[in-house]
């Protein structure tokens, strides 16, 4: 792991001994992946005792060997350091899992089924699984992204499950996550807000102490009944994406317009009611939550005959921003077929692997489609994108990819990306020209070097950059 993404110190720092962890409990976590790693980490790092859980044998050995199946900036330090001071644990025993266990997380994918609801098959086989090996009392945490109502079902599945002639007593509590990729371990740590859903003050005191230890200065623990919290991590992720879809729509009113999406997103930024954060325009949101938590909610809503127009818009207007940036290119490039187009960044945002529902994929199957050569690169991505398009050209560099190249187009606003060496660009080029797709260049500077630029929203300065 390059020094770049090393944990900040007090991360490193060991807090068995913290006067805030009043107890220490031993914690199971099922489902080994993003959101169950993150927290294992975390929490063995709080001084507790983490046991990680996973179906896969293969993830669980690699795993033990420290190899990680994710791509996330500081975990494999955390990871390493607290296995080897034996709070951190891998296994794919689940019995061992529930019945040594004090509290019990739920961390599996509830990805997105058919119709857009959320697939809780996972969450269901492992609530089985609870109640089969239940030896006695638990608190079981349901931490993956989850329908109001779910915390029902799973204590229904329990319940039905508990085989033995005991019926041990359990509580539920919804706690739903706020990782962002790329800063998941920094969230976890320092987060706006904790929101804990509990039905009575004994789990409520059990999952506050759980959390002692970490620094929230005047962040709050938020209490609320489960139903309201399954709620919480829905509404949240909603709203985040409709104002991306928002601002994406100004983006277009300005490009037809004349004015630049930057200067609007700053004025209307400064009202303390709007805020400045989501208001980037863009080429679209991508990712594991914003598209699958948008249609989940949809369907949840509809479901309970609540007509939801405005998340379907703000859904239609994110499947067409993705779709905005091939005319840019056609009127830069030309006719693109035989011609080689470079794609820089590939993940749905920086500082991650995850190319779910990436912004990439429609320009790329558009640019094949027009008959386009790509040449792709991005720091993290490739080996996960060769999977979907094993024949465009991966590159070493930025300047590899940019090579003979009629036009680079910016899908993924990486640091490395904003501080390139243009001239350097220019030179290898066939012809000069910039999509930026995250408007992170300033138009005017670029066209100074030479180059023919559009932005998103920018229309401004486009007619006198091309």
């Amino acid at each position: 792991m390059e020094n770049f993404y090393r944990l900040p110190e007090y991360l490193l720092t060991n807090y068995i001994n913290h006067p805030a962890v009043l107890r220490r409990m031993n914690i199971s976590i099922f489902g080994s992946g993003y959101v169950g790693l993150v927290t294992g980490a975390c929490l063995a790092n709080l001084g507790h005792t983490v046991l990680c859980v996973d179906v896969d044998e293969q993830r669980i050995e690699n795993l033990k060997k420290n190899i990680l199946p994710i791509f996330e900036p500081g975990l494999p330090e955390l990871v390493v350091k607290n296995s080897t001071e034996h709070r951190l644990f891998f296994t794919t025993n689940a019995k061992e899992a529930v019945e040594t266990a004090d509290i019990i997380f739920i961390t599996v994918g509830t990805p997105q089924s058919e119709y857009g609801q959320a697939d809780l098959r996972f969450v269901y086989d492992v609530a089985e699984t609870i109640g089969k090996y239940m030896n006695g009392y638990k608190v079981i945490v349901d931490k993956s992204t989850v329908p109001v109502g779910t915390a029902d079902n799973v204590r229904a599945i329990i319940q039905k499950n508990q085989i033995s002639g005991e019926k041990f007593h359990f509580d539920l509590v919804s706690n739903p996550e706020f990782l962002r990729e790329g800063e998941a371990i920094y969230d976890f740590m320092n987060p706006d807000r904790i929101v804990i859903g509990v039905e009575n003050e004994n789990a409520k005191e059990i999952i506050t102490n759980l959390y002692k230890g970490i620094e929230r200065t005047e962040k709050p623990i938020f209490i609320t009944d489960i139903k309201s919290s399954e709620i919480i991590k829905y509404a949240a992720n909603a709203f985040l994406a409709t104002k991306i879809s928002f601002m994406n729509q100004i983006a277009q009113l300005c490009e037809k317009a004349g004015g630049d999406v930057k200067e609007v997103s700053k004025g209307i930024g400064l009202d303390q009611r709007i805020g400045s954060r989501f208001l980037q325009a863009g080429v679209g949101w991508g990712g594991s939550c914003f598209p699958k938590d948008v249609q989940a909610l949809i369907y949840t809503a509809e479901k309970l005959r609540v007509p939801f127009q405005l998340l379907r818009a703000v859904h239609e207007v994110n499947t067409q921003q993705k779709k905005s940036l091939l005319p840019k290119i056609e009127k830069l490039a030309g006719n693109l077929h035989g011609k080689i187009i470079t794609v820089l960044g590939l993940s749905f945002k920086p500082k991650t692997d995850d190319i779910r529902d990436a912004p990439a994929h429609i320009i790329i199957q558009e640019l094949l489609a027009a008959g386009a050569i790509v040449q792709a690169f991005d720091p993290v991505a490739m080996e996960n994108t060769k999977k979907l398009f094993p024949k465009i050209q991966y590159c070493q560099n930025t300047y590899e990819a940019a090579a003979e190249s009629e036009c680079i187009v910016i899908v993924t606003e990486w640091d490395e990306f904003r501080y390139l060496d243009l001239k350097k660009i220019r030179d290898v080029m066939k012809q000069p020209t910039i999509v930026d797709g995250r408007n992170i260049y300033d138009p005017k500077e670029v066209h100074a070097l030479g180059f023919r630029y559009i932005g998103v929203g920018r229309n401004v300065w486009q007619e006198g950059s091309i």
